[in-house]
């Protein structure tokens, strides 16, 4: 059924001229990202990670699993990285709180490179923030609510790695026939 509704998705919505199309999948190397990559080979994934070493595992085997399915690995990103010190910060200092451990998407940056035989980039690294939480649960990205915070700094540095590589989708086809016409 997931097959079928990401195929649906995939050739049914009219995109128009994409620079890029982000679909955020579930941890792993799950069943729907095998479907992805069975239908979109050739398509560039970003890893997300957090710092612990479970998640690293988790985000190593997904990197790996794109990979086998002809998908490039175009850079890692760290989430929930460190929680910016509040008492710190309303004093001017930059003192951050590694709740989760530090040093995961290093650590997957330098597996996947090795394992690639290519650069594979840390994008970025998106601290924990309340606000990040909130405006994502009534739609409103952070980026938009709170430009100033760390995790908005953050997201636009790493919308701007992926921006700067000038590989868009303009005219670019899917490769899926659509099942109706309209």
């Amino acid at each position: 059924m997931l097959d079928r509704a990401l195929v649906q998705m995939l050739s049914d919505v009219y995109w128009g001229d994409l620079d890029v199309l982000l679909l955020d999948l579930p941890p792993g190397t799950g069943d729907v990202a095998i479907s992805l990559g069975q239908h979109l080979p050739g398509a560039e994934v970003v890893v997300v990670t957090t710092p612990q070493e479970a998640a690293t595992e988790v985000a190593e085997r997904a990197g790996t699993m794109a990979s086998m399915m002809h998908q490039r690995v175009i850079g890692v990103v760290e989430n929930m990285s460190y929680l910016p010190c509040p008492h710190c910060t309303a004093e001017g200092k930059d003192h951050r709180l590694e709740v989760f451990g530090a040093g995961g998407g290093d650590r997957v940056a330098a597996t996947l490179s090795q394992r690639f035989g290519y650069d594979v980039p840390v994008l970025g690294r998106v601290p924990l923030d309340i606000s990040l939480r909130e405006g994502g649960d009534v739609g409103k990205p952070i980026v938009e609510s709170d430009p100033t915070s760390p995790a908005a700094a953050a997201l636009r540095e790493i919308a701007d790695r992926i921006d700067g590589r000038g590989r868009g989708l303009a005219g670019l086809q899917l490769g899926l026939t659509p099942t109706s016409k309209f």
